[in-house]
């Protein structure tokens, strides 16, 4: 069993640890293009032009399945990658926890890229799961980029700004960027530094890794042996896995499993 990932950089870690955690015998691949990034100020037709391009060279490594583990390009790209790819490889979109955050009660914050933020995407969402609980979508530029590079200073300085922007009434607020379930517990802090309290943060990493197991008949297994392989592109390109990437628990994760190739 092999299960692909792709993204614009290291956003995909946290649903490729998912998988990793949901089935260790699985072999992955690891997509990206970071030289791109950001990909969020970037138009729709060029996001979806090198989404393609990243989905094919996960493509060409034949997996079973392909998550596309990318806000952005969820919703500028994946009619695109459905068509050229299924239905010989299933892919799985990335869609902000808006659901589940709503039914706490709200109100809810939506922190995402500003290409998101206000996107018909989102905003189809929030009318279709949110229901009549109150929503506040939150830009967070430059905290993608900051993440990928693992600029400690970059991270505080944006997350402190979203969350000054947060209203304090929130209960929960959506992670609605890949990149920013890397930090979370960093915005945990920086909303309670800004006098908000315990406050529940949604992801996706964890659901859509079981919809991609659902996807290719796979049972979770966590307990299974034995360890599956970890394949690395950049730019189509076989590579080690980033440096920056072992800043974070997920990539610690996946590098200690196997070697980085």
């Amino acid at each position: 069993m092999k299960i692909a990932l792709m993204d614009s950089g290291i956003g995909l870690l946290a649903a490729a640890a998912a998988v990793r955690r949901l089935r260790p015998d699985a072999d992955l691949v690891l997509s990206s293009d970071p030289g791109s990034m950001p990909w969020g100020p970037r138009t729709p037709e060029d996001v979806t032009g090198r989404a393609l391009d990243v989905a094919r060279a996960a493509a060409a490594q034949e997996p079973d399945a392909l998550i596309v583990a990318c806000n952005t390009a969820s919703v500028h790209a994946l009619p695109t990658l459905r068509a050229a790819l299924e239905p010989a490889l299933p892919v799985v979109g990335t869609v902000p926890a808006i659901k589940p955050s709503a039914a706490g009660g709200g109100p809810v914050a939506i922190w995402a890229t500003p290409a998101t933020t206000g996107s018909p995407y989102q905003r189809g969402l929030i009318r279709e799961f949110a229901g009549a609980v109150p929503v506040t979508e939150i830009p967070c530029p430059g905290l993608a980029d900051a993440i990928e590079h693992a600029d400690e200073a970059a991270i505080d300085r944006a997350v402190a700004v979203a969350a000054a922007r947060t209203p304090r009434d929130v209960r929960s607020v959506v992670l609605g960027c890949t990149h920013y379930e890397l930090v979370a517990e960093r915005v945990r802090a920086a909303l309670r530094q800004h006098g908000l309290p315990p406050v529940a943060l949604h992801g996706s990493a964890g659901a859509v890794a079981a919809q991609a197991l659902r996807r290719i008949g796979v049972a979770p297994a966590p307990s299974a042996q034995p360890a599956g392989s970890l394949t690395v592109l950049l730019g189509g390109r076989v590579a080690d896995l980033p440096r920056a990437a072992l800043g974070y628990a997920e990539g610690r994760l996946l590098a200690a499993v196997t070697p980085a190739r």
